[in-house]
């Protein structure tokens, strides 16, 4: 992995401890796993397109037993299929997807870290 968006994981690993169980914190974690889902596809050493593949099919499984806002879970659906495609670039657009929904349905914090770490994904495929 490559370790670009470490910043932004490091972030929503905070919030994530410090909220409470339930519907947050279930938007937390899902938005924590799609970012390293998201890393895999990043230079310097993106994942091999099988593994991609496999990758972002298990992160929709967990996704789907998460009880998620609805404008996230929404979110989410559009994104992975935008991730599906393995490149850095479609990492980058599935970022954009969900910082809007994150940053309504989770709060500003949340969806600043996911446009700080798509700039920063956009950075790593230039």
């Amino acid at each position: 992995m490559s370790g670009q968006l470490s910043a932004a994981e490091e972030e929503l690993i905070e919030h994530l401890a410090a909220s409470a169980r339930g519907p947050r914190q279930n938007g937390l974690f899902a938005v924590w796993l799609f970012l390293r889902a998201c890393d895999g596809a990043l230079p310097p050493d993106p994942l091999k397109p099988r593994t991609h593949r496999k990758r972002v099919e298990a992160l929709e499984r967990r996704l789907s037993s998460l009880a998620l806002p609805p404008p996230l879970k929404r979110a989410f659906a559009l994104a992975l299929r935008e991730l599906a495609e393995g490149t850095p670039s479609a990492a980058v657009v599935a970022l954009k997807h969900l910082a809007a929904p994150a940053r309504e349905t989770l709060g500003p914090k949340i969806g600043e870290a996911l446009e700080r770490a798509a700039t920063r994904a956009r950075g790593a495929t230039a």
